[in-house]
C-alpha cells in the first residue's frame, strides 16, 4: 500500500462538517490526518463526539497545533477562522481551506488571500490556489443551477425557494433545531436577506458582468436533518431542449454536477459530493431544480474535491460516495 501523499489537520473537529471532513479523510486515499483540533475535546477519541467513527480510528484530539502538515481545513464557525488565522502563526507552505464565511467575498487575512472555492466555476485557479474559500451551502446549490445561464449572458431577474435539513443550522442547539420543534414543521427564515446572497452576486456577476437583477431568496427549514433542495426560477426566451443543452454542455467534464433528464429526489445525493439538476420549461419561465448534501457537496466535501484539484490529485479521490434512497 503506497504511503499517503497529504497530511491533514482538522480545525474545529466536533462540529458536524468536521466530522464529515474526518470521515472523508480517514477513507482517502492519498491523505493522512496528523491531527484534529478541539479545545473543549482534547484527549477525547474522535469517536468519543462523532459516533459513526467508532472502529474506524482510535486518534484523539488534540488541543496542540503542528506545523509538519501540507493542509488546514478550518471547520469553524463563522467569523472565528479570521480570528484563528491572526491569532495562530500557520507556515507559509501549509494552504489552508476555509469552510466559514469568512474570505468568500475576497478578505484577506496574514498576507493569505483567498480563491472561491466552486470547481464548476473556476477549477483552474483552484489548481493554483494556497488558500480556498469554501462556498456556502445554500450558495453552492443556487450557483450552481444559474451558472450556465450566467455564462451564456441570459440571466434576469431570478426567484428562488430553498429549504435545508436541521443540520445546515450547525451543531450549538438553538430554538429551531429541538426535535419537537422542528419534526412536523416547517418555517421561513432570513427572507430576501440570506447571508449567502453576497457571494451567490459576485459570482453571477464574474460570468456576466452586466447582471445586475434581483436574486429573490426564500430560505426554508426542513424536517429532515440533511439535504438542500432549491428551486429557481426566471423568464427565459429558451426551449426546454435548449436550456438541456446548454446545461449539459456546461457540466461536461465536471464529475459531481449533472443535469438529468428525469424527476429528481433529495434521496439521490443524501451521503455524496454529487449536485443534481433538473429543468422544467412552462410558458416562458424556465424552473431549475438543483439538489445537494449539506454537509458534503454544500461543505466538507467540496473542500476535500478543492484540496484535490489543488494537490494535483484525482477531482474525485475520496468522494466516490453511495447515495442513500432507500
Amino acid at each position: 500500500m503506497k504511503a499517503p501523499r497529504i497530511k491533514a489537520a482538522i480545525i474545529g473537529g466536533a462540529g458536524y462538517t468536521g466530522g464529515e471532513m474526518i470521515r472523508l479523510l480517514l477513507n482517502h486515499p492519498d491523505v493522512a490526518i496528523s491531527f484534529v483540533h478541539s479545545r473543549s475535546n482534547a484527549g477525547n477519541p474522535l469517536y468519543a463526539v462523532h459516533a459513526d467513527l467508532l472502529g474506524e480510528t482510535e486518534q484523539l484530539f488534540t488541543g496542540e497545533l503542528s506545523s509538519d502538515i501540507d493542509v488546514m481545513f478550518l471547520c469553524l464557525g463563522h467569523g472565528e477562522s479570521k480570528k484563528f488565522l491572526e491569532a495562530t502563526e500557520v507556515a507559509a507552505h501549509v494552504k489552508v481551506i476555509d469552510l466559514s464565511q469568512d474570505f468568500r467575498l475576497g478578505e484577506t487575512v496574514s498576507e493569505r488571500t483567498f480563491v472561491y472555492g466552486l470547481p464548476e466555476m473556476q477549477r483552474d485557479l483552484i489548481k493554483a490556489a494556497q488558500n480556498i474559500a469554501n462556498p456556502g451551502c445554500f450558495a453552492t446549490g443556487i450557483q450552481l443551477g444559474l451558472l450556465p445561464l450566467a455564462k451564456a449572458g441570459l440571466l434576469k431577474e431570478v426567484h428562488t425557494t430553498g429549504i435545508t435539513g436541521s443540520t445546515g443550522a450547525g451543531q450549538s442547539l438553538q430554538s429551531t433545531s429541538h426535535f419537537t420543534w422542528r419534526a412536523n414543521n416547517i418555517s421561513t427564515y432570513k427572507v430576501l436577506n440570506h447571508q449567502h446572497l453576497k457571494e451567490i452576486r459576485r459570482s453571477l456577476q464574474l460570468l456576466q458582468p452586466g447582471f445586475n437583477g434581483d436574486v429573490n431568496f426564500v430560505p426554508v427549514r426542513g424536517d429532515y436533518p440533511r439535504g438542500i433542495w432549491v428551486t429557481s426560477y426566471l423568464q427565459s426566451d429558451l426551449s426546454l431542449e435548449e436550456a438541456v443543452k446548454l446545461y449539459k454542455d456546461f457540466y461536461a467534464g465536471h464529475p459531481f454536477t449533472h443535469v438529468s433528464d428525469k424527476q429528481i429526489d433529495l434521496k439521490q445525493v443524501v451521503n455524496t459530493n454529487k449536485c443534481l439538476i433538473q429543468l422544467e420549461k412552462t410558458g416562458d419561465k424556465l424552473v431549475i431544480h438543483s439538489i445537494e448534501d449539506n454537509l458534503l457537496k454544500g461543505a466538507s466535501g467540496q473542500a476535500v474535491q478543492n484540496m484535490n484539484l489543488m494537490c494535483g490529485l484525482d477531482e474525485t479521490a475520496g468522494l466516490k460516495l453511495k447515495s442513500i434512497v432507500f
